[in-house]
């Protein structure tokens, strides 16, 4: 399997407790700010901080951002606060507001496709461009460079693998989207991720600033209930306004332009990893958890991938990159994890490819395992020396690595898309700046395995621990009245009801793996076909990777259901040509089936390996 388990010191050194660095920055930095110019003449707005400290020369690290490079307010760059452990180790930082937003000139395109015939700049020419007007222009310098940020700032990070500068030697995506129709922001396996779509849509292309919607009404639930179809947001909203949102519009199927905008499709076209790559994921990230895990494994097809890596630890999107990371939610990991990756793994990992200092921090993949708690070291990801065993679906609403015997059976339940399912316990509040869309995935999943329109089975209580890493995989055969669907599966760990290290934890049901599958897409994401009412349709689909322990005590439960709200649309559940130009009526209520029987047995496929004695 090759996996080796961090010291017992190493463990311990995840721990320290984690302050905010706000030190005085004119101590530590001289800021300049300038407008680097571009190849099309288009100036792009910068703000460089040289250390005072140190003996140079610095390597240059560069941070670019269409979210804004300056907080006003502190009067300096706010990702610098985040850095404390680089910015000790002597950096020249660099943060850069992206054509088209805020101080920056030209015009912002929404993930901007790579060049094409006809198109002069990307984001990998501005990222170029930049990078050698640095190492040109910025004094003390060592001609190294390396570029990072966190999900947008991730995809800007990964876009320089398609044309690095000569002086970039080390990139580190994180949380990039990796494609935007299959498994990232705007839609899952087909499904359109509807509150976050329009709320970031309206975010980005408002204004050049970070622009948030103003609902009229407190819980977001009931605003796009009352909203109707898809075909309102147009008419009664945006009046066509927003050029993110008519590409919705114009594009519901796996066309030509989501294609355009999958960064790996043109990361798998290179003939080497060009530059070492350091890729990192969050177990919990509510945005952009595919993505990383595709840019990676794309990666490792390459000629050269032992410069790629990967981390993967108990975050949501970005929760790395500040904060002490010992919990999220209720949820608690005994170290301070995100305070360990910037302190252990980041800072080495950089000095190593731009300073020639020290050594590797982990030779090719590391994953923290949740439940067990501990970081461990893997030669690959996902490990090899796995057992593929099948969890099935039984009568009951039992769980078993037994397959059914019986020649017939199913559970039911009734899906009506006027009262769907919530992702979350209402009030749903808005996706920015709201409090409770970073944490929802931890959120205690009781709320819905008692409605009549959601199924759960569950284990009986578990004797041994059971790990699992690897990626996991749905296999459900199922049947509906309705000619179109959507499936929700989740993957759960129940708690036991006395729960000793944090009693109010009894019975928590925490969601370790889930996604959904638009049904219309079983065949070809491409060209999507009607469902047949009342036929058995057998759809396999990832959970995607995963790292977990169910500890002794606990139980294992599956959940199924077809709404999932606001967070993504209503499927009307009548196959129509376009879902975004459906008609009231063209939503009605389907009978759905999820089958168990010997012909058809419904399982989730498990990554199982021995848990070892210390996550007992």
């Amino acid at each position: 399997m090759g996996l080796f388990t961090l010291s017992a010191g190493a463990q311990a050194a995840a721990a320290p407790a984690w302050k905010p660095w706000h030190p005085d920055f004119r101590r530590w930095f001289r800021r300049e700010t300038v407008y680097i110019p571009m190849r099309d003449g288009v100036k792009l707005y910068t703000e460089i901080f040289i250390p005072v400290r140190g003996q140079g020369p610095f390597p240059i690290l560069l941070n670019r951002t269409p979210y804004g490079v300056t907080d006003d307010a502190q009067g300096y760059c706010r990702e610098l606060r985040y850095d404390r452990a680089l910015a000790r180790d002597g950096y020249i930082f660099v943060f850069q507001d992206i054509r088209g937003r805020f101080r920056s000139g030209g015009h912002f395109v929404m993930n901007r496709p790579p060049r094409t015939a006809g198109q002069r700049v990307d984001e990998s020419t501005d990222a170029y461009d930049t990078i050698q007007w640095l190492v040109r222009h910025v004094p003390d310098n060592n001609g190294r460079a390396g570029i990072f940020g966190v999900s947008y700032g991730g995809w800007l990070s990964a876009m320089t693998l398609l044309d690095p500068p000569p002086a970039l030697k080390a990139v580190s995506e994180q949380a990039s989207p990796g494609d935007m129709f299959l498994g990232d922001d705007f839609h899952h396996n087909g499904a359109f991720r509807l509150s976050y779509g329009f709320e970031y849509a309206a975010m980005m292309e408002t204004n050049k600033t970070n622009f948030h919607f103003h609902f009229s009404r407190y819980d977001t639930f009931e605003w796009y209930w009352k909203l109707g179809p898809l075909a309102n947001v147009n008419r009664l909203y945006l009046q066509g306004s927003l050029p993110t949102w008519n590409h919705f519009v114009e594009h519901p199927n796996y066309d030509a332009f989501w294609k355009t905008q999958a960064i790996w499709r043109y990361l798998q076209r290179l003939r080497r990893v060009p530059v070492p790559t350091l890729n990192v994921a969050g177990w919990w990230d509510q945005e952009d958890f595919y993505g990383p895990q595709k840019i990676y494994a794309t990666l490792e097809r390459l000629p050269g991938h032992r410069r790629n890596f990967l981390v993967v630890g108990p975050w949501n999107h970005g929760g790395w990159s500040a904060g002490t990371g010992d919990q999220l939610g209720p949820i608690r990991f005994q170290s301070a994890t995100g305070e360990y990756f910037r302190r252990h793994i980041e800072a080495p990992w950089f000095a190593y490819w731009l300073k020639r200092q020290g050594r590797l921090p982990f030779p090719k993949a590391m994953a923290f395992q949740t439940g067990a708690n501990r970081w461990h070291l893997y030669a690959h990801w996902p490990p090899r020396r796995v057992s593929a065993r099948r969890l099935y679906l039984r009568s009951g609403m039992r769980l078993a690595f037994r397959p059914p015997r019986g020649a017939g059976g199913y559970d039911s339940y009734i899906s009506n898309p006027h009262d769907p399912v919530p992702y979350y316990p209402r009030p749903i509040r808005p996706t920015y700046p709201g409090p409770k869309w970073p944490i929802w995935l931890v959120r205690d999943q009781r709320f819905a395995n008692l409605r009549p329109d959601v199924l759960s089975w569950e284990t009986p209580v578990l004797r041994r621990p059971l790990a699992i890493s690897g990626e996991i995989h749905a296999h459900l055969f199922a049947s509906t009245s309705g000619s179109d669907s959507d499936w929700v599966v989740k993957l759960i760990d129940v708690y036991p009801q006395n729960y000793r290290p944090q009693p109010k934890l009894g019975g928590y049901e925490l969601m370790i793996a889930d996604e959904i599958f638009r049904g219309r897409f079983l065949h070809s994401f491409r060209h999507p076909q009607p469902l047949v009412p009342g036929h058995i349709y057998n759809f396999v689909f990832s959970l995607h990777g995963n790292d977990h322990v169910f500890l002794p005590g606990h139980r294992i439960m599956v959940q199924v259901q077809s709404t999932l709200f606001p967070l993504y649309d209503r499927n009307p559940q009548k196959f129509v040509a376009n879902i975004f130009l459906a008609r009231p009526g063209d939503f009605i209520s389907a009978r759905q089936k999820i089958w168990r029987a010997r012909s058809h047995a419904s399982y989730i496929e498990l990554p199982v390996v021995p848990a070892k004695p210390s996550q007992r």
